[in-house]
């Protein structure tokens, strides 16, 4: 019994040296410096998440704004430019088409209504300003030349003649017969477009560039 005590105080006090010689050489982190350093990294994280949700916010932003600037959106609202553009559909305009230039015959343009500003309205640049428009016997006629206009749905059933004031254009819907234009109301002033129809984005199926067409052949503008 005497050896076996003694044999065990020797083991427990070879284990209390280890551990002492153990702890001398390695010191223990606190819980509290742990739960400190954990905490800052989580906090850094956290800031870092933050950071990174701010930037894409402001990416994406500043992307908004900018296709906003350059590009709007429109949706079709009549039937007046049948059957190349049709009700419900919703076409991307260019603001900067006519920044650096002029609109040219057969663009198809979006502009606020001259009856009322709010409204936004899409037809067909048919005369320039000074041009003579001359409507009769179911052709539309440019300072006395008769357009190519493969893209109406029907020849006009009414007729006219108008001068092109400064500054302006003569627009027509493609479904001459019912469409609200400068037969109806006038030269429109430039200052009133918007910009130029280049693309339908929706619905899909119609998803495409809009067409120009080439439908004056006079020499100047």
């Amino acid at each position: 019994m005497i050896n076996l005590r003694v044999g065990t105080n020797l083991v427990v006090e070879f284990l209390e040296f280890f551990l002492e010689q153990n702890e001398s050489s390695h010191p223990i982190v606190s819980d509290a410096q742990t739960h400190s350093e954990v905490a800052q990294e989580s906090a850094g994280s956290f800031f870092r998440v933050i950071r990174e949700f701010l930037e894409i916010v402001l990416i994406a932003g500043g992307l908004f704004l900018a296709v906003n600037l350059v590009t709007a959106r429109v949706r079709v609202e009549s039937i007046s430019m049948q059957p190349n553009l049709n009700e419900g559909e919703f076409v991307v305009v260019n603001r900067l088409a006519y920044r650096w230039d002029k609109p040219q015959r057969g663009d198809i343009i979006v502009f606020r209504f001259p009856g009322n500003p709010q409204k936004r309205y899409i037809k067909r640049v048919i005369g320039l300003e000074g041009d003579v428009i001359s409507i009769q016997n179911g052709d539309v006629l440019v300072n006395s030349e008769k357009l190519d206009e493969p893209y109406i749905a029907a020849t006009p059933i009414y007729s006219g003649e108008w001068l092109v004031e400064r500054g302006s254009v003569f627009v027509l819907g493609d479904n001459r017969n019912n469409s609200n234009d400068s037969k109806n109301w006038g030269s429109l002033d430039e200052q009133s477009i918007i910009g130029k129809a280049i693309l339908v984005y929706w619905p899909p199926p119609e998803i495409g560039l809009i067409p120009h067409f080439e439908v004056y052949g006079g020499g100047g503008d």
